[in-house]
């Protein structure tokens, strides 16, 4: 595909009558989803995994891609992604951001948990995820190599606390902007806050793309698709279809639900009488 926004439009020029412009969902389509909206071309975005799984090429260049596109999107076979707005991209760009800074806190705080157990000091005996608990957590190791090393990791926890915190309270005003109708819904279902919603109104951003509850379920990775051939099935697949943001954001929504709301425990205790504790809570 030439680069650029005029070559492009220079090398389609010849054939853009009744032409639809195809592309995998991988990282540089952007620019080219932009530049069809902006010359009225219409554009469909493929999903990236679901595309492979389904014409089962092993050699891959640009000219054998291009070929399997069109023939899929004329088959009417393509498995099509959602094309996000263009406004809402950096906003949901930063929030993903989110996900490896929580994931660098959550090793630091293991290693210190890791680091108790090796220098056989005492268990801390409380949870040290809250800035306010960390006090004197460094203290309680008798080499000072030990104090040493922890008083670092909780230096960089507390830089990536703050650093979380500055990307969640900038992205309220943006979300404000973008749609502050279903911003200002979301809070009336329990156990979503204001970051959650955040990350569920940019990873979603139109809840008319999913036209029935399964379609929704599915891209939040709640659900497998069924692999199945000549009427017998064999298992599930596609573990990794659909959005990892959606499937933590909906898992903390449950965890807080169950937390704090009297009628989700009330279900939730319901379901372990039925069916045993421990038991996962399904839809």
């Amino acid at each position: 595909m030439p680069a650029g926004p005029a070559p492009f439009l220079t090398a389609i020029a010849p054939y853009r009558a009744d032409r639809v412009v195809c592309v995998a969902c991988l990282f540089p389509w952007y620019w080219l989803a932009e530049l069809c909206a902006r010359a009225g071309l219409p554009f469909v975005l493929g999903h990236a995994l679901s595309m492979p799984a389904i014409h089962g090429g092993t050699a891959t260049n640009d000219q054998l891609d291009a070929q399997t596109i069109a023939v899929l999107r004329r088959g009417g076979r393509r498995p099509q992604a959602s094309v996000s707005p263009a406004e809402r991209r950096a906003t949901r760009a930063v929030l993903r951001r989110r996900v490896p800074l929580t994931r660098q806190r959550a090793e630091l705080l293991a290693h210190i948990q890791h680091t108790t157990r090796q220098d056989n000091v005492p268990e801390i005996g409380k949870t040290i995820a809250s800035n306010a608990t960390r006090d004197g957590v460094a203290a309680r190791f008798p080499e000072p190599a030990g104090q040493t090393s922890v008083a670092g990791d909780r230096a960089r926890m507390e830089f990536y606390d703050q650093l979380r915190r500055d990307v969640a309270w900038t992205m309220v005003p943006t979300a404000t902007q973008h749609d502050a109708q279903t911003f200002d819904r979301w809070p009336s279902v329990p156990g979503i806050g204001k970051m959650l919603r955040c990350v569920l109104l940019y990873a979603m951003h139109a809840s008319t793309r999913f036209p029935r509850g399964q379609d929704g379920v599915s891209s939040c990775r709640w659900v497998t698709c069924a692999r199945e051939a000549a009427g017998k099935r064999s298992g599930t697949a596609g573990a990794k279809m659909g959005h990892s943001s959606l499937t933590g954001a909906f898992a903390a929504a449950a965890v807080r639900l169950l937390r704090t709301n009297p009628v989700g425990q009330q279900s939730r205790a319901r379901w372990e009488n039925k069916h045993g504790k421990g038991q996962a809570l399904t839809v």
